[in-house]
């Protein structure tokens, strides 16, 4: 396997790092430690949510607040990835409901960009 067939994942949380402290992506739902969300952004939507070498974006863009989590292996072939609206996202660990909204800015970008936001805390059911 060479290079160009690596599938892209998410730095999946080890137990070490504190379970407590994990937070999940307010927009994607992605659940990462907030130091890898600091040292990488987010693995799905950093180019809007811009984490990366930002301390205080983290906070904002995602939150602690969350319930149950799914381990999504081949986001394309999971229907739980395709019901949790993840599928076309990274492989990785992500929080069945998420409670809170993303900034105010992001969500001008989304706006901007003809993508209707949907928070991921289920109250917006298709």
């Amino acid at each position: 396997m060479d290079s160009s067939d690596v599938v892209p994942a998410a730095i999946i949380p080890s137990a070490n790092k504190g379970s407590k402290q994990l937070r999940a992506c307010l927009l994607c739902s992605v659940i990462q430690h907030p130091l890898d969300f600091r040292k990488y952004g987010c693995p799905n939507c950093e180019e809007l949510m811009q984490m990366k070498n930002s301390g205080d974006r983290v906070t904002a863009c995602t939150t602690t607040y969350f319930d149950g989590v799914i381990a999504v292996v081949n986001p394309e072939a999971s229907w739980v990835a395709k019901w949790q609206r993840t599928s076309k996202y990274v492989r990785g660990m992500y929080a069945i409901r998420v409670r809170g909204r993303i900034p105010e800015d992001v969500e001008h970008e989304l706006e901007n960009r003809g993508i209707k936001y949907r928070p991921r805390d289920q109250t917006d059911q298709d």
